[in-house]
């Protein structure tokens, strides 16, 4: 199991929300590229890169910040946040991002994903968001009644690369991770699930690796907070 340190952006700048919370957002950083540097430097292999106000705007918001990132660094980074047309995936894959994450295109706009997963193969990612296994869409703020699994199994036989499932209420509370649903939707498909939201601890992260079957965690207030060491983390877990 991989970890990638998350770097969420706002107005150019790192931070980090509560539950989805545009509101409740904490800066931990006025330069995500020295952010992304110091995570590189700690031995990571992927970063994981969201353009918040992108995903409220539905277009992207933060391309300077997610430009100057892909220039300081060569670890590999996967993007999600305002993606929803193919123009703008096939403007992130030449700048260098690795992989597109897609997750209101993936309600509104299956079609697209499937397209693109066609088109870019390895390089298109869906981001499962949901409230108590509920999805939600655009930057969490409109609920629907999707199940998260249901969504996931639509796109089984789409070639996409990854499912990246948060549980929103998790993200940001420092309470842990929601490893049973996780895992249940690891054992349900067959494309590589990574476990987003609440990855507080070491221990949080032994938990997921030990549940069977997610291949990634991603993590952002404890690596900024100082709780979750990354060359720690990154160690344990190769070993």
């Amino acid at each position: 199991m991989i970890l990638l340190p998350a770097i969420d952006l706002k107005d150019g700048r790192c931070v980090r929300l509560l539950r989805g919370d545009m509101a409740s957002a904490t800066v931990f950083g006025e330069d995500p590229a020295a952010q992304a540097r110091s995570f590189a430097a700690a031995g990571c292999r992927w970063l994981h890169l969201v353009d918040l106000d992108g995903a409220f705007a539905g277009r992207p918001a933060n391309a300077a910040a997610v430009e100057a990132i892909l220039e300081a660094v060569d670890v590999p980074c996967q993007l999600g946040g305002g993606i929803r047309d193919m123009a703008t995936i096939e403007h992130w894959l030449d700048r260098g991002i690795a992989r597109v994450i897609l997750g209101t295109a993936a309600v509104e706009d299956p079609d697209l994903v499937r397209a693109a997963a066609r088109r870019f193969p390895g390089q298109i990612a869906v981001g499962l968001d949901a409230r108590a296994g509920r999805v939600a869409t655009r930057g969490w703020a409109e609920a629907t009644e999707i199940d998260a699994t249901d969504l996931a199994r639509a796109f089984e036989d789409a070639g996409i690369a990854a499912l990246i499932y948060t549980d929103i209420d998790r993200d940001g509370a420092m309470q842990g991770p929601n490893i049973a649903a996780t895992a249940a939707l690891a054992r349900a498909v067959t494309v590589p699930v990574i476990a987003s939201g609440g990855v507080s601890s070491m221990a949080d992260l032994i938990a997921l690796r030990d549940a069977g079957g997610i291949s990634g965690a991603i993590s952002g207030r404890a690596l900024y907070d100082g709780a979750l060491d990354l060359s720690a983390a990154l160690r344990a877990l190769e070993g």
